[in-house]
């Protein structure tokens, strides 16, 4: 991740970001799962390409749950969060 400018986080190492023009984007791995977060979907779709082209993987849609998390999204408002 770091090839593609993403900065690894100090605190967790499984945690990256990347801030640019505005826009930040969050990804986080943990073993073979990955959660990408950004208020922009055109820059999730374009990292998503990206990780495409490097890894074998697949996208499975709008995150419900992730580590035993509930993920809820009001997005009329832009609420998010984990229960």
């Amino acid at each position: 991740m770091v090839r593609h400018n993403f900065i690894r986080s100090e605190y967790d190492h499984c945690v990256y970001f990347k801030s640019f023009s505005g826009i930040f984007i969050i990804l986080v791995l943990y073993v073979d799962d990955m959660l990408i977060a950004s208020k922009i979907m055109k820059e999730i779709n374009r990292l998503n390409v990206q990780l495409f082209r490097a890894f074998d993987m697949k996208d499975l849609g709008v995150a419900k749950h992730i580590l035993g998390m509930e993920i809820h999204r009001d997005g009329k408002n832009g609420e998010l969060w984990l229960s």
